[in-house]
Formats: structure tokens, C-alpha cells, sequence
């Protein structure tokens, strides 16, 4: 959702490049570019801190400031070094307000389910679609109580009003299952000898008769 800590002031960039890319991140800026609606893309540096902070929450739509003239832009890439996780680069839409788009949400599980039983995740994400400006930041999956041989489809997601599920509603996003026995290597390898030894003497056995 587009709000005042999602204000942000863009700058217009015309230097490009690695070596660009370097100085534009030195300076404490992203690189980014702006696309869509028929529009031609828009190359900005954005203020790295605020972008940093505004990250942490998925499918963050921003409200640029470019040269005194608003427009909502919702974020559909983030390049990150691979390494130290700087974020290198940003891919913009051009978004409306009352436009719906898709989007990943993330699923969040809250709850513990029955005693005894673990809580399977298939899914981490489904894609929904909602308003620009009023995308959830996540879903949430409620498994208090839940016993073993309960399954979690997208369809069974509880989703905010104005939003619509996209995903298969039939993919299994939870699970509720019983963990399997640990195996004691040692009692398996001991039968196994057992049996091989069993085996030997009644081929033996044979032979001799």
C-alpha cells in the first residue's frame, strides 16, 4: 500500500554502465528504471537507505517524487549483489491507483498444530490479485490445532476483500503430518546381519543334505 513513508524523491539519471552503476551506489543512490503503460522507460536514482527500509515489506508500491510530478510505481525487481546483498539495481512499474495487479504474496503460518504433528509448508508464496495501492503485505495461514491428515489448499485461504486468488486453488500450501521414527541404524544393521546369517546357515543346511 502506497503511504507517506512510501514517499520517495527520484532523480533523473543519464549516465549509464557499470562503472555509473559504481558511482551512483557510492553516492549512497540506486540505480532504477521506470516502464509501462506505453510509456518510455525512465532511468532514476533512488535513495538507497529509505529503499532499504521500504524493502522489507513485499510488493512495496512507492510514491516517486520525479521532478515535482507524483507517480505511483510498484517494485517488480530487486538486484542484489550475490554476495554482500546490496542492492544493485530496481525494475519499476508504472502502476494507477484503482488498477489491479498480480502479485506474490507471501504465506505467513501462524499457530502450533497438534501435539505430536509438524507443520509441512508447500507453498511460501500465492499469487493474488489486488488494487495497486492496497496489495497485502501476506496471508495468513492459521494451523492452531490442527491434526494430522489436514491439508491447507490455496482455495482455503482467507484473503482480504478486494482480493482475488490467482493461484491453482487447488495447490497444497500446508500440511499437517506426523514426523517419521528416527531409524536406529545400529538395530537395522544388527537384523540385517541376522538375516544374512540365517540365510547362510540354511543354504548350508541344504548343501550338507
Amino acid at each position: 500500500m502506497a503511504d507517506d513513508s512510501n514517499k520517495v524523491v527520484a532523480e533523473a539519471r543519464d549516465s549509464f554502465g557499470k562503472g555509473a552503476a559504481r558511482k551512483i551506489r557510492a553516492a549512497g543512490k540506486i540505480p532504477a528504471v521506470l516502464y509501462g503503460h506505453g510509456t518510455d522507460p525512465q532511468h532514476l536514482t533512488l535513495p538507497a537507505h529509505q529503499l532499504g527500509l521500504i524493502l522489507r515489506k513485499a510488493n512495496a508500491v512507492l510514491d516517486l517524487d520525479i521532478a515535482g510530478t507524483s507517480q505511483l510505481a510498484l517494485v517488480k525487481d530487486v538486484q542484489k549483489d550475490p554476495v554482500h546483498q546490496i542492492i544493485e539495481h530496481i525494475d519499476l512499474i508504472i502502476v494507477r491507483r484503482g488498477e489491479k495487479v498480480q502479485v506474490e504474496v507471501p504465506v505467513h503460518i501462524e499457530g502450533e498444530s497438534f501435539s505430536g504433528t509438524i507443520v509441512v509448508q508447500d507453498l511460501s508464496t500465492v499469487t493474488v490479485e489486488a488494487e495497486a495501492t492496497h496489495i497485502p503485505e501476506r496471508v495468513v495461514v492459521d494451523v492452531e490445532g490442527l491434526e494430522e491428515g489436514v491439508h491447507i489448499t490455496a482455495a482455503d485461504i482467507t484473503l482480504p476483500n478486494g482480493v482475488s486468488l490467482v493461484s491453482d486453488p487447488e495447490a497444497l500450501v500446508v500440511a499437517i503430518t506426523v514426523p517419521a521414527a528416527p531409524v536406529d541404524v545400529e538395530t537395522e544393521e544388527a537384523e540385517e546381519a541376522a538375516e544374512a546369517e540365517a540365510a547362510e546357515s540354511e543354504a548350508a543346511a541344504e548343501s550338507a543334505e
